[in-house]
């Protein structure tokens, strides 16, 4: 116990990776910072390697003499299709043969730094209050060079395109200026009035493959700025290209972190114990040892693994056994969960958003009120955790999926005791993700478990434990209060949204390597205004007020698919719903009366009720709408559902979306549809209870996850722009629950308020 409290008090000093007071030093003494840290490199090489007869152009190509191309990718490929959306790209303006196109995972190198989350996200490295305008330019200066110099590579928040098309655009066009410059000096012209079409470089009539220039071209200067191409007659940009992962994922030839096999190789499953501050108080080694083809146990402070000639000889050897576990405070429970939100709710919040003066517009009025709430919401990835090692001459060698390399592999050395220098990440495609793989106990686990048994080791979560160990999107609970104008519109709103500070658990968990259960113990009671991101949502409302109510409720959260969106809307949308009925108004109209600044949105609101047919008012409807806004991407959405005697059952799912230009329509597709089905699974249920610090699930069937028979009809259509690409990942996801329980509503007259829908009223 007293090595719990001791190693609690040092998790609390450790501070986040830019605090307010760092900033605040740095912006009193802006001259010396900045003399620092001008010390450090401000340019970066290319760490990447070349094949024999193959030249680096730039940190995201390289160029064979065979004629292929290598695209660089530095995003973890989870299923979303960015290893065919930033090849295509650069293709496009490399003006490439799409049949000559690679693909390879990027090594660690602050070029591939993700600034664009670092800036969207940007409570999560630095504080969005408590520190002072004039520091503000000193802190995002901060927050980026911080996020540079570290590296940090994340995968998250539909940022892929958005942050890489530019850099990629570059890359392709300054290696094609190089291309052409080779040829020209061959044909003795002027470079510009060269083009490229399909691998060749063009001049009239005069043709030369990518592969005959390509190392005469990598040894050149390319121009000071790049030299981007004309509008191509067929470009490749926007066209449904056939994604590049698809024939080896369909012919099994695609290699997952499970699919490494080495040399020497044993397996290993591993048993963690309750949520919370938890160790291991002991195991029966001799019952566990004398179990069939185990070779290893190697236990640590919180967990023990068995190793086994095989997989299922490892887990089922973890029975025997019998690992003892001891668990300090009050164990995890649905029971304490709710209570603590129903207390947070109730106590002072942080407001986040402030919009006019809802105190004085609500004074001496009739209030409305509703209150929503929603139940932690699992990953479930089809695979589970897993990583695979191997440790030599002090080395070691780690291949996972993971969203945030550098972060990972500073993870494992220090989980290791190794420097960084002396482990090597083999970042892998995830079988799904949704976030997941921004935690990285498993490739921690699997590099101590190589370590100890001097063997390679491939170690694997089971379902059970990939369920009970999930860090889940955060439970939350909402309290909506309204004021309504002469003519039924909402005149003011404030929402009180209690919810753990979620932001600051991930934060110091990836960038400190801290413990789920301190990080949470640490974070409680903090303001957090990334978990309640979308209740200010685009509706024209004159007076608007969004808390955020830190709830302590003794459950690790982590990040998840749409995030805070996926509640928020939840209770926005159901709420202006709620407030429409209240007001005998049709729940179109009334939306569309308060999205007069929101032309985007409005557009793809009437776009889908037109498609799906809206019916309005008219009793018995079964039709339920709902609309959201997130990473530049705008969504409505039209379901009809009805409960039957199978229980939900969802009939169709309209979406219209409007997510700027498209690299591939045909991977928006499937993105958006990937997000209705994900969404849908959550408002069915994806959750778990939890009694006695353990989740009470087990298996997936016990998730009640839609099966393909109980799949609505879904229609996408999306809407032509020329904008700069937004967000496809999660933009799916927030908008099914709400739109399904107002459906709901239109066919029985009854309001369901809680997520799942399944469960019972709060």
């Amino acid at each position: 116990m007293a090595g719990i409290r001791d190693s609690i008090e040092m998790e609390k000093r450790r501070g986040p990776p830019i605090g307010r007071r760092s900033l605040l030093v740095g912006a009193t003494a802006a001259g010396g910072l900045t003399l620092a840290w001008s010390l450090w490199p401000r340019d970066y090489a290319p760490n990447l390697t070349a094949s024999d007869r193959e030249h680096i152009f730039n940190a995201f190509l390289k160029i064979g003499e065979d004629g292929h191309v290598s695209v660089v990718v530095p995003q973890c490929e989870m299923g979303q299709g960015v290893t065919t959306l930033l090849p295509q790209i650069i293709a496009d303006e490399l003006g490439a043969d799409w049949r000559t196109v690679a693909v390879e995972t990027a090594p660690i190198s602050p070029l591939y730094t993700n600034t664009l989350l670092v800036d969207e996200d940007a409570g999560t490295f630095t504080p969005r209050s408590g520190v002072p305008d004039f520091v503000a330019d000193v802190r995002g200066w901060a927050r980026r060079e911080w996020a540079v110099r570290h590296a940090v590579m994340l995968t998250a928040n539909s940022s892929s395109v958005r942050m890489f098309e530019g850099p990629c655009r570059d890359a392709a066009a300054q290696a094609r200026a190089l291309l052409m410059m080779a040829a020209a000096r061959r044909w003795d012209a002027n470079w510009e009035e060269c083009d490229t079409q399909e691998g060749f470089v063009v001049h009239g009539a005069k043709k030369l493959r990518f592969a005959e220039v390509a190392a005469a071209a990598a040894r050149l200067e390319p121009p000071p700025e790049p030299a981007y191409r004309a509008a191509s007659a067929d470009p490749l940009y926007g066209k449904e290209v056939t994604r590049l992962d698809l024939p080896a994922k369909v012919d099994g030839s695609a290699n997952f972190a499970g699919d490494i096999r080495l040399p020497d190789m044993v397996y290993a499953a591993i048993r963690q114990g309750p949520l919370g501050a938890t160790r291991l108080k002991g195991i029966d080694r001799k019952a566990g040892l004398a179990a069939p083809g185990v070779l290893y146990v190697v236990e640590h402070e919180r967990w023990v693994a068995a190793v086994a000639r095989n997989w299922w000889a490892a887990n089922r050897a973890l029975d025997r056994f019998a690992p003892v576990f001891e668990t300090a405070g009050e164990p995890v429970s649905s029971q304490r969960i709710d209570t603590a939100l129903k207390a947070a709710i109730k106590a002072d919040g942080h407001r986040i958003v402030h919009r006019g003066d809802v105190g004085a517009a609500m004074a001496g009025r009739t209030r409305i009120s509703a209150t929503y709430s929603v139940a932690p919401a699992l990953h479930a990835p089809i695979e589970t955790r897993t990583a695979t090692a191997a440790f030599a001459k002090g080395r070691l060698r780690v291949w996972v999926a993971t969203q945030a390399p550098a972060q990972c592999r500073t993870a494992i050395a220090r989980g290791a005791g190794l420097a960084e220098s002396d482990v090597t990440l083999f970042p892998m495609m995830a079988g799904g993700s949704f976030d997941a793989c921004l935690d990285h106990n498993v490739a921690v686990q699997a590099a101590i478990v190589a370590m100890q048994v001097k063997r390679p080791v491939q170690l694997c979560w089971s379902r059970a434990e990939e369920i009970m160990r999930d860090l889940p999107r955060p439970p939350a609970r909402a309290k909506m209060v309204a004021t309504l104008n002469a003519a039924g519109g909402i005149d003011a709103l404030v929402a009180r949204i209690a919810v753990p500070p979620a932001t600051h658990e991930f934060r110091d968990r990836l960038f400190a390597n801290t413990p789920p259960d301190v990080a949470q113990r640490a974070a409680a009671g903090s303001s957090d205004a990334v978990a309640v991101e979308g209740a200010a949502s685009g509706y024209a409302i004159p007076h608007l007020a969004v808390d955020h109510c830190p709830a302590d409720i003794g459950l690790p959260t982590g990040r998840w698919r749409g995030n805070a969106d996926s509640y928020t809307a939840f209770f926005t949308e159901c709420f202006v719903d709620e407030m429409a009925a209240y007001a005998e108004m049709d729940a179109l109209s009334y939306r569309m009366a308060m999205l007069g600044d929101q032309p985007l949105l409005a557009r793809c609101l009437l776009t889908a009720t037109s498609i799906g047919g809206w019916e309005g008012m008219l009793s018995g409807s079964a039709q339920g709408l709902a609309c959201h806004s997130m990473r530049g991407s705008h969504i409505a959405l039209m379901a009809t559902a009805r409960p039957s005697e199978q229980g939900l059952q969802v009939e169709q799912l309209v979406a219209v979306v409007d997510a700027g230009r498209l690299v591939n329509p045909a991977i928006a597709r499937q993105q958006i549809e990937g997000g209705l089905i994900f969404g849908l699974a959550a408002a069915a249920s994806a959750t778990t209870d939890y009694d006695g610090g353990v989740a009470t699930a087990r298996k997936l069937g016990q998730l009640g996850l839609p099966r393909l028979s109980q799949s609505p009809e879904i229609v996408v259509e999306f809407v032509e722009s020329d904008r700069d690409p937004g967000g496809l990942g999660e933009i799916g996801v927030p908008v099914v629950a709400p739109a399904i329980a107002n459906a709901l509503y239109a066919a029985t007259g009854r309001r369901i308020r809680r997520l799942p829908l399944t469960a019972d009223p709060a």
